[in-house]
């Protein structure tokens, strides 16, 4: 099994919106990924197999020394093989050839193990408002 990773790859919105319902256990959504990482982001990264749309991160950030991972997902027939710290590691070479300083990422607690232990990422301190409930 070969995969290939592509920083700003192209790809469409259908395969994006069924790799995020598969991979994070969504219903399948009509998000306009190519607008919304077009306006918001300073990259992404896609993973592929054979043509197929195996991973996706994007890389949002604020226009300067800070960039955010948002949206990592692999799908489930990729999972164990090392995609998702590749993506995130293709991910921080493009923010750091961008002339980013910092690579942020949010997670869940029980993401832990694959963003502190696989891909290296520091503990800090940080806060969150709740901005819906």
């Amino acid at each position: 099994m070969m995969i290939t990773y592509e920083w700003r790859g192209d790809f469409d919105n259908a395969a994006l919106n069924a790799l995020h319902a598969d991979g994070l256990g969504y219903p399948v959504a009509a998000t306009d990924w190519r607008a919304r990482v077009g306006r918001h982001s300073l990259g992404w990264v896609c993973a592929r197999q054979d043509g197929a749309l195996a991973g996706f991160v994007n890389v949002a950030w604020d226009g300067g020394a800070h960039a955010f991972l948002l949206d990592t997902v692999v799908a489930p027939a990729y999972r164990s093989r090392g995609v998702g710290t590749s993506l995130v590691a293709r991910a921080a070479d493009g923010a750091r050839a961008a002339g980013c300083a910092w690579l942020h990422v949010d997670f869940e607690e029980h993401l832990r193990p694959f963003y502190r232990d696989a891909c290296g990422f520091e503990a800090t301190a940080a806060g969150l408002i709740a901005l819906r409930n």
